[in-house]
């Protein structure tokens, strides 16, 4: 019959261990798999394959069966779970074939730390806030499950201002919403910052802090303080005014701060009442007190005014200014009217009240100013650096100078005064106000540009620029160049460069760096391939590692970024380990027309002189655009007019800058001003403009512009200067006399940053530095000055300003990789983390050494650019040392050097490379016979000094034979303790000993193992009665022994041999008559069983002698058998004629009563006996027993089987020296006896009891002895 191939093979699942931890190595065993085909031959040939893509593999293993193995990482943040399907087919023709699928689940290892959705968080928080807001939420995501992934937030301690951070903010640890646990005053304090910590529940838990920044925005809570003149009701300044003074003569100035900083310390000066309300006018931002007009003969002498100033919120604060016109006091007989009519008389007792006041404030003020300092000394004092000239009474010391606030542009220009806050001000006009009054769409409140300025302020105040997109027509402008974005890559000495527009969207295309740097795109991720800056820059730009993109990741802005350089060029590094390759990623910035031409003033002011001829040239000032080339500045219009025509020009600089023309000669009589509009217009598409208004006063001409004594100044200026450190002097002159020949120096457009950093005199001319200067951040500035004459000629020169570097940055160390732990048996040079060090300074202040401490097994190589890779520099033993806290040192070259640290926290993790130990070589054990099956044996253990499942220990058996049985039928072992327990019970008769050979193997991949032998030593308990060999116990068998009548004596006239199976104490036996037909005739060897006479035989003897002879062991309970035997006291047989007579005569009365007697007497003595026994054995129950050492003499004949002789005993010393015979146990018995008995009896100083010999020799036993009663 031929087979035919109709069975389909089967799969069988006989193990699955699911779910399987996503650490498990390569290689690990999930599952055993088992096919079956039930064809034969070819037909039953099967082959078992997996679907692809999933990690695993079938193994194939012995006879049919297959283990499905782990060929990659399993990561369950990935793939949770796997549905395998293993597919059999055998070779039939046709062959068939069978499907199974196993569902297999990836369990969860905490192997992810949380992680914050944002690397820096920044809250702003308004001052005065209420107790328990919410001030920010921070979150972090951890994608391990359940307790792996649950995230708890808590704070980190710290300090701020000295008190501990708790006691400013608490955190929600479910939600990670910070709340505010006081109200913050900005006053106070400006900024804080708060470390968050982020841990998850797993075991052991992993974590990752973030920091938060908090800024806190200032409330207009401070209403203005007047300085002068001073506000108090009965203190009266008077300022007097000359009586030619003509219209805008600078008559006083009124001084005030507010305490806020930003559009809240902005200040306004308005006059609600006045003697002669159109005599004097009021600066709106200067607070300057001018004459409208010329003074009058009929002008009263004495002028009231009542100034308000006001904040930009609420309330105000007023003062009064007594003004005299008169050009000395001695005109003014009484100054009694200036008191609002209070007697002169009273003026003396004002003035005195007056001084005492003041004093008494000025002390007051003084003990609140020093407890102030006391109680804040951390807080810098603020003092006035103004250009009033007024008493120094007047100014508290308790305010600063707003650094380069420049608002104020009439002829008398002075700094204004604001609180210490203003200096970090996120305030910012884009535009400047009229010397008069604020525009109307320009007033101190808020406006739609504003809030928008407001916010995108950053952490730091971003530029302003980055708000401007705001604007409709601007964002199709980007709109339209991004999606005409031409990109160019272009790979030079194996780097790489791409050419953009500014204002992409996050996640916008760049190119494809993988495909232009020629990487694998499979292997981006496994090398992990990342964008790298230095320091705390931003990351401009990113590659996606699935498609090898890279993208825009933050906004960019050419202007922010470059400001006017023609070239805008950022440089990153592209990063990538295994093997570790960098390379150079420059980016150029294209620019956009996002900007608009701007204006420097609102107002261009020109002062002409009527005799001005035809074709006269008036420069004006240019309109500045942040962007570059074509969409910079490229031509300007003028409003259509009858006097003037524009000419457009382009200067040195090659900026275009506009003159007025004269085309027709003007006439002051009939045109006194002319207001002209001027456009400027970029070259972008499509273009933007601005406007300037121009007003003309027609005035005598004024012919010579200030000259600068150099086109270019170029100075250096080291980092870290301090504040107030003059940077460099201009100079400009002017020929012309008089006011026209007076020179103001001021920046032409200068960038908000500049102006936060220099300032400069009007009048002389120095450039001073108000703000700190890094060289990391800028390494020089361009400044354009700007020198003007009174009536409106100006002339400009730039300043070069160069940074000098000094070494003011320690080396930064940067933790790029670390592969931890690092396996123990990771070889000599292996990398296990690379290493960044950076320094922001340049030259030799940032070359850097490092170097690691002493005594650990690692070293820093050397890599590319400043990268270095830690490597081992020998071998790694987890036992020894389990983890190693690396302290790495980095200093630099610089003068002094500057250096850091950084302790990199590195584990080892455990390899399977030590097998377990047992405690012992080898381990005996002792166990009683007739045992309970379970009971324990003994104990085995063993230790392994690896870690966790390596270190692990499971006991087993190793197969082997007892007497032809496995050895598991007579023990079993406890995998997880190494108890060995009896399966079953001994028997000392069958066997006295045996070996067990034990396997100890730990769970490690492979596993490692050690084995050990087990001796087992049964001992023997007294559960065998003797047996009696001679004679025969049967009951019909007579056995006669001859006695001659002539034996005298002491004759040996027979002897009783028995042997126990049992062996040791057990087995010695003893010998006793306990019945005799003539109880004084015989007696027998206690421990030979030789019975002899006691006396000579006499003729009155009997002839028939019967003897019932007892024989006993040693053991407890002690056995006994009897036995009869027979003696004919006769010399020859023919003398008895019938020996059935040998049974006993039970007639003689005599005897029987001699035989009751000695049955009572050997009963009691018996019985005493125990008694006596039992009592000495309660008493002294841990003394050893001495037993005797007997010998036996029988004939070989009757020696079964199971019993061998013992060599050399030697213990019979009589005529009569036979060999002895014990059991086997004997050979190994622990007794003896020193000494030796005579042939009859026992000496009187060797009975029973103990000797001091034996005592000694019985102390002296080891745990061999002590054992048995243990056991």
């Amino acid at each position: 019959m031929s087979d035919v191939n109709d069975n389909a093979p089967v799969i069988t699942i006989k193990r699955l261990h699911s779910p399987v931890p996503e650490n498990v190595p390569l290689s690990t065993d999930v599952g055993i798999i088992n096919v079956q085909d039930r064809d034969a031959d070819n037909n039953g040939q099967v082959h078992c394959s997996l679907q692809q893509n999933v990690p695993f593999k079938l193994v194939p293993s012995i006879k049919n069966y297959y283990s499905l193995v782990t060929t990659g990482e399993l990561d369950r943040e990935l793939i949770s779970d796997y549905n395998i399907t293993i597919t059999a087919t055998d070779e039939g023709s046709p062959p068939l074939s069978s499907s199974k699928t196993i569902h297999l689940t990836v369990a969860d290892v905490n192997d992810n730390p949380p992680v914050f959705e944002e690397q820096v968080y920044s809250a702003h928080m308004k001052d005065n806030n209420k107790p328990g807001s919410s001030v920010c939420t921070v979150a972090a995501t951890d994608p391990d499950w359940r307790q792996n992934g649950t995230v708890v937030y808590t704070l980190l301690p710290s300090d701020v201002s000295g008190a501990p951070v708790s006691s400013f903010v608490s955190i929600n640890g479910d939600t990670g919403v910070v709340h505010a646990v006081r109200s913050f005053d900005y006053e106070q304090f400006k900024s804080f910052k708060v470390l968050v910590l982020a841990r998850d529940n797993g075991s052991p838990p992993l974590s990752s802090n973030v920091t938060v920044s908090v800024f806190i925005s200032d409330e207009n809570d401070n209403s203005p303080q007047i300085l002068y003149p001073s506000p108090e009701g009965n203190s009266f300044m008077t300022e007097m005014v000359p009586k030619a003074a003509q219209s805008g003569s600078l008559v006083s100035k009124v001084i005030a701060v507010d305490a806020d900083s930003g559009q809240n310390a902005w200040l306004a000066y308005h006059i609600v009442k006045a003697t002669d309300p159109g005599l004097f006018t009021i600066g709106e931002h200067s607070g300057e007190i001018r004459t409208q007009r010329d003074i009058s003969e009929s002008d009263s002498t004495k002028q009231n005014l009542i100034v308000s100033v006001k904040d930009n919120g609420q309330p105000s604060a007023t003062c009064a200014v007594y003004l005299l016109i008169s050009d000395n006091l001695a005109e003014i007989p009484e100054l009694k009217d200036m008191s609002y009519d209070e007697s002169s008389s009273k003026l003396t007792f004002y003035l005195l009240i007056a001084l005492v006041s003041v004093s008494t404030f000025f002390l007051t003020f003084i003990i609140i100013i020093l407890a102030v300092r006391f109680c804040h000394r951390r807080t810098p004092r603020l003092l006035f650096d103004g250009a009033v000239a007024i008493p120094s009474a007047y100014l508290p010391p308790n305010y600063a100078e707003v650094e380069g606030a420049g608002t104020l542009r009439s002829t008398y220009n002075y700094d204004a005064y604001l609180t210490t806050g203003s200096r970090t001000s996120d305030f910012k006009f884009v535009t400047s106000y009229n010397e008069e009054t604020l525009p109307a769409d320009l007033t101190l409140k808020k406006n739609k540009s504003l809030d928008i300025l407001m916010g995108c302020a950053g952490d730091e105040l971003e530029a302003v620029t980055q708000c401007k997109m705001e604007n409709k027509g601007a964002l199709s402008v980007v709109l339209h160049l991004f999606l005409s974005v031409f990109v160019m890559a272009d790979t030079v000495y194996g780097d790489v460069s791409y050419s953009f527009p500014e204002e992409m969207k996050r996640g916008s295309v760049i190119g494809n760096i993988a495909k232009d740097l020629g990487l694998d795109l499979n292997r981006l991720s496994f090398r992990k391939a990342r964008i790298d800056t230095e320091g705390n820059r931003k990351k401009y730009c990113d590659i996606n590692v699935n498609t090898g993109e890279l993208t825009v990741a933050e906004r960019i802005d050419r202007e922010g970024l470059c400001e006017n350089k023609a070239s805008c060029v950022i440089k990153q590094e592209l990063f990538l380990e295994n093997p570790l390759e960098l390379y150079r990623v420059s980016y150029k910035i294209q620019d956009i027309n996002d900007n608009s031409p701007v204006f420097t003033n609102d107002l261009i002011r020109l002062e002409i002189r009527e005799s001005a001829v035809k074709g006269a040239t008036f420069p004006l000032d240019p309109a500045h655009d942040a962007d570059i080339g074509e969409n910079s500045v490229q031509g300007y219009a003028l409003q259509r007019n009858q006097h003037f025509v524009l000419n457009v020009n382009t200067n040195a600089y090659g900026l275009k800058y506009s003159e007025l023309v004269l085309d027709k000669e003007l006439d002051r009589e009939k045109e006194q001003e002319l207001s002209l509009i001027l456009t400027a217009v970029d070259g972008g598409t499509p273009p933007r403009s601005g406007s300037v208004a121009i007003h003309v006063t027609v005035l005598d001409a004024n012919d010579n512009a200030p000259v600068f004594s150099q086109s270019v100044y170029e100075v250096s200026l080291p980092e870290n200067s301090p504040l107030d450190t003059v940077v460099v002097t201009v100079s400009a002159t002017d020929a012309d006399d008089g006011v026209n020949g007076e020179v103001i120096y001021a920046f032409d457009h200068i960038s908000e940053k500049n102006k936060k950093l220099f300032t400069v005199d009007a009048k002389s001319g120095e450039i001073i530095l108000t703000g700190s200067v890094d060289f990391e951040e800028e390494t020089s500035f361009e400044l354009q000055i700007q020198a003007k004459d009174s009536p409106g000629l100006a002339t400009y020169s730039k300043v070069i300003i160069n940074v000098i570097d000094i070494n003011d940055n320690a080396p930064v160390i940067l933790l790029k990789s670390l592969n931890s732990p690092v396996p123990e048996n990771a070889l000599p040079g292996t990398e296990v983390g690379i290493i960044n060090v950076q320094d922001r300074d340049s030259e030799k202040n940032r070359q850097v050494h490092c170097s690691l401490q002493q005594n650990v097994p690692f070293k820093l190589v050397p890599s590319i650019k400043n990268y270095y890779s830690l490597v081992t520099t020998g071998e790694l033993d987890r036992e020894l040392v389990s983890d190693y806290n690396i302290t790495m040192t980095a200093t630099d070259e610089g003068s002094p050097p500057l250096s850091s640290s950084k302790t990199i926290h590195l584990a080892v993790a455990d390899v399977n490379d030590n097998p377990p130990v047992f405690e012992e070589q080898v381990y005996s054990a002792q166990v009683k016979e007739n045992n309970k099956p379970g009971s324990s044996v003994c104990t085995v253990a063993a230790t392994d000094p690896d870690w966790r499942q390596n270190g692990t220990v499971v006991y087993s058996l190793l197969p082997s034979d007892v007497s032809g049985a496995p050895v598991s039928s007579f023990v079993s072992i406890n995998g997880d303790t190494g108890v060995i327990h009896a399966v079953r019970s001994f028997d000392y008769e069958q066997f006295k000993s045996f070996k067990v050979l034990l396997l100890a193997r730990d769970n490690g991949s492979p596993p490692l193992s050690s084995n050990v032998t087990v001796s087992v030593f049964i001992n023997d308990e007294n559960d065998n009665s003797p047996q009696i060999l001679y004679p025969s116990p049967e009951v019909n068998s007579f056995m006669t022994e001859m006695v001659p009548k002539a034996a005298q004596s002491g004759s040996l006239v027979s002897k009783v041999i028995a042997v126990d199976a049992d062996s040791g104490q057990n087995a010695w036996l003893s010998y006793h008559i306990v019945k005799a037909t003539d109880p004084g005739l015989f007696t027998i060897g206690e421990n030979s069983g030789e019975i002899r006479t006691q006396r000579d035989i006499s003729e009155s003897d009997s002839t028939k002698q019967n003897l019932i002879v007892s024989v006993k062991d040693n053991g407890q309970p002690s056995l006994s058998a009897t036995c009869a035997v027979y003696l004919l006291i006769s010399d020859n047989l023919a003398e008895i004629p019938e020996l059935k007579d040998m049974s006993y005569d039970e007639s003689r009365s005599k005897l029987t009563f001699y035989l009751i007697i000695a049955l009572v007497s050997v009963s009691t003595f018996f019985l005493t006996f125990i008694i006596i026994i039992l009592a000495v054995r309660f008493c002294h129950r841990r003394k050893p027993r001495l037993l005797f050492d007997g010998a036996v003499a029988i004939p070989s004949a009757y020696l079964p089987p199971n019993y061998a002789e013992v060599e050399g005993a030697g213990t019979l010393r009589s005529t009569y020296n036979y060999d002895a015979y014990l059991t086997t146990g004997s050979r190994t018995s622990d007794f003896k006896f020193v000494t030796s008995y005579s042939e009859g009896t026992l000496p009187a100083d060797l009975t029973l009891k103990k000797k001091n010999s034996v005592e000694d020799l019985m102390g002296c036993a080891g745990d061999e002895f002590e054992s048995v009663p243990q056991v």
